[in-house]
Formats: structure tokens, C-alpha cells, sequence
């Protein structure tokens, strides 16, 4: 007779939890294989910050600071709506003019035809819409290069400016609600409130989400993560209100200038919608899987068509808030609004920012990050007197080694398999 020891078995192996260094072991990794993400952006940001506060005591001033979010506020609007079309390696290279459409659509119908400020900005959005439409259709459907499409949509958009502007006419926009976008403060107490609530929400959101990964056995942050981001935003946040709620005028019995932008309360709101769309919904799934492989994508049952129309109706879309944003900044609309720099530099926002010109990786947050860098730049090198030429050449070196070290770091993630 044969006996068979029976090993008696120990309770499951439980992984360990996480920790802190082993959190930045694992980003330390990610980096070195390719995977940077905005870390780029974020230093180049914090270096011009520091180089022109050096040699330019005006930059770090509440009245230059709250400057920067108006100054660069159409552009980061725009550079959202393009994030959504580079993620599918295509162009939207109308969006600038697309803007100025909708922008000269607001200025008629709000001041022209008499019609209220909600009239307008719907007349303006829904321009938009109709654009997007327009060149989704005609990449989608009849299978012209998005290049090609939104090239001809770039110079034909020019046209309808003119012809909306009467050939060269200004238009006014006196309408108190809409000239407060851009030129408007909100009050000190609300300022501090909507922090507040800005932050509570993050913490919710950050707090939930561990709770839950945590739950059902998934791999987690360390708590102590989760709280120094939040810690983190509540700084920046706290320091941000604190800043633009000092007084800003130089005659306060004339007028007092003090608050946060009213724009800025915008800019965030779209950061939370759009970044929720692409990182919480199946259409964001559907987007990222679209640019990373079309055929895998389509093979998988995604309706690839019916993303590669919706993401240029969104780019087209946002650009028509950026119009908007612009028309309020300058309270006129002329035939160069949404000219001369504002599709390059929109562009380069969301490059800059991060999102990967062949594709399948980016963030919203990008074209935030890229646009407040590209607003910075020519904030900086105007108070220090520096020329157009001097801005333009900048601006451009700062895009290409975005656009080499994104190219690089795709490499990188390809030869180590991270990819």
C-alpha cells in the first residue's frame, strides 16, 4: 500500500501592497521605455517661467498672470478640439479660419440681426458642427487625404470670412454677456468657491477610484500618491485664486480688477468633459483603438467611419468656442479673426502639450498644458522686447523638438516593447 503525502496549502498568495518607491520605480520605467507623456511640456514650462521672471520682474505680476489664461485662452480652446483628430494621425488644418467663421456668425447674428447672446453662440456652435460635418464626411466617406481637405477648407474658409465681414468691414460685439467671457472677473468669494469645489470633486474622484481598484483586487496607487496629487492641486489651485484675486488696476477708484477670469471656469469645465469622453466612455475606447490601429479597429466592430466624422465635428466645434473666446477678447469680429498665428499656434499647443502627431496617445490636458506653454512664450519674449521674428523662431524650435522627442520616444516604446 502506497501512501501519497498531502502537502496542506497555504492561504493565496496576496501581492504585496504598494509603496511609494515601488510606484516610482514603475513610472521611472515607464519613462525610459518611451512612455513620457506631458513630462516634456511641464518642464519646459516651469524653465521659460523661471528664465522670464529672472530677467523680467513684470511676468509673476497678478496683472501679467491673469493676462496669460485671456491671452491664451482661444488657442487652448482650438488645440482641444484638434487633439481629438490628431489621436486618429489626421489634420484639421481649417480650424483656424473654421473659427473665424463662426466668430463672424456670432458678430451677425448677435449684432446685425438684434438676436440674443444665446441665439449667436447656438448659430456659432451649430457653424461649427456643420463644418466638422462637411470634412468628416468628405475623409471618411469619399476618402480625401485630411490633409488635402482641410488645406482647401483653410483657404475657402478665408473667403467666407470676407464675405460675412463685407469684404474687410469690423463688426462690434457689444453685448455685455458675451464681451464678459473673455474681459469679465468673477468675484473674489466665487473664485474661492468654485477652487473648492474643483478640488473636492478631484479628491472624490481620486479617493473612489482607489477604493475601488483596491476592492476588487486590481493593481493601486499608493494612498500616499493619491494624496499628493491632491495635495498637489489643492496648492496649485489655492495659489492660482490667491494670485488673481489681488487687486489689478492701477487706479482702483476709477475701476477694481480682481478675480479669476471668467474664461478660466470655462477652459476647465470642457477639460473635465472632454477628458471624461475620452477616458471614461467607449467612444474615448473607440478613438484611442481607431488611431492606434484602423484595421484592428474595424475588425473589432467599431464603426471607424462614424469616429473619424465625430472627432472632426468636435475639433470644429471647439474651434467655434475658440471664435467665440476671441470675438469676446477684442469685442469686434474682423476678417483676420482666426488668421495669421492662431492655427499654428494651435497646433503647436497640442503637439507641444503631448499628443503624438502619428496617433493614438494623447490627453486633452495636452492642449492645456501646450497652449499655456505657447502663451507663456509670447507673453515672456514680449516683456522683454523682444520682436515677431524672435517670438515665431522660438515658438517653432520648441514644436520640433516636441515633435522629435515624441518621435523618439515612439521609438523607444517600439524597441522595448511598450508599444
Amino acid at each position: 500500500m502506497t501512501t501519497t503525502a498531502v502537502k496542506e496549502q497555504g492561504p493565496a498568495a496576496v501581492a504585496p501592497a504598494p509603496t511609494v518607491g515601488s510606484h516610482l520605480n514603475n513610472y521611472w520605467r515607464r519613462v525610459r521605455g518611451g512612455d513620457i507623456g506631458a513630462l516634456p511640456a511641464v518642464l519646459m514650462l516651469l524653465a521659460l517661467c523661471v528664465g522670464f521672471s529672472i530677467h523680467s520682474p513684470s511676468f509673476f505680476t497678478a496683472g501679467n498672470f491673469a493676462n496669460l489664461f485671456t491671452q491664451g485662452a482661444a488657442v487652448t480652446l482650438i488645440a482641444m478640439g484638434l487633439v481629438f483628430v490628431l489621436l486618429l494621425g489626421e489634420i484639421d488644418l481649417s480650424a483656424g479660419f473654421a473659427s473665424g467663421v463662426c466668430a463672424a456668425v456670432l458678430a451677425n447674428v448677435v449684432t446685425v440681426f438684434g438676436y440674443p447672446w444665446y441665439v449667436a453662440v447656438l448659430a456659432a456652435v451649430a457653424t461649427g458642427v456643420v463644418i466638422g460635418t462637411t470634412l468628416g464626411l468628405l475623409v471618411a466617406k469619399v476618402g480625401i487625404p485630411s490633409f488635402v481637405v482641410t488645406l482647401a477648407g483653410f483657404l475657402a474658409f478665408q473667403g467666407v470670412v470676407l464675405e460675412l465681414m463685407k469684404e474687410g468691414a469690423n463688426i462690434s460685439v457689444r453685448d455685455e454677456t458675451l464681451v464678459a467671457i473673455a474681459n469679465r472677473n468673477l468675484s473674489p468669494v466665487l473664485g474661492w468657491t468654485l477652487a473648492a469645489l474643483a478640488l473636492a470633486g478631484y479628491a472624490t474622484v481620486q479617493l473612489v477610484r482607489h477604493r475601488n481598484r483596491a476592492t476588487r483586487g486590481l493593481i493601486t496607487d499608493p494612498i500616499a500618491v493619491v494624496g499628493a496629487r491632491i495635495v498637489g492641486l489643492g496648492v496649485i489651485l489655492g495659489a492660482a485664486v490667491y494670485v488673481l484675486n489681488l487687486e489689478r488696476s492701477r487706479n482702483v477708484l476709477v475701476v477694481s480688477l480682481k478675480g479669476v477670469p471668467i474664461v478660466v471656469p470655462i477652459i476647465a469645465v470642457l477639460l473635465v468633459v472632454w477628458t471624461f469622453v475620452l477616458q471614461r466612455t467607449s467612444y474615448g475606447r473607440h478613438v484611442y483603438a481607431v488611431g492606434g490601429n484602423r484595421e484592428a479597429a474595424r475588425r473589432a466592430g467599431i464603426n471607424v467611419d462614424r469616429i473619424r466624422i465625430s472627432v472632426f465635428v468636435i475639433c470644429s466645434s471647439m474651434a467655434a468656442v475658440g471664435g467665440i473666446v476671441a470675438a469676446s477678447r477684442a469685442n469686434s469680429v474682423d476678417p483676420n479673426t482666426g488668421g495669421s498665428n492662431v492655427l499654428l499656434y494651435a497646433v503647436g499647443a497640442a503637439v507641444i502639450g503631448g499628443t503624438s502627431l502619428f496617433g493614438g496617445k494623447g490627453r486633452v490636458l495636452d492642449a492645456v498644458l501646450g497652449g499655456a506653454l505657447v502663451a507663456v512664450i509670447d507673453n515672456g519674449m514680449g516683456l522683454m522686447g523682444y520682436s515677431s521674428g524672435r517670438k515665431y523662431v522660438v515658438t517653432g524650435l520648441v514644436l520640433l523638438a516636441a515633435a522629435t522627442i515624441d518621435a523618439l520616444t515612439r521609438r523607444r516604446a517600439a524597441s522595448t516593447g511598450t508599444r
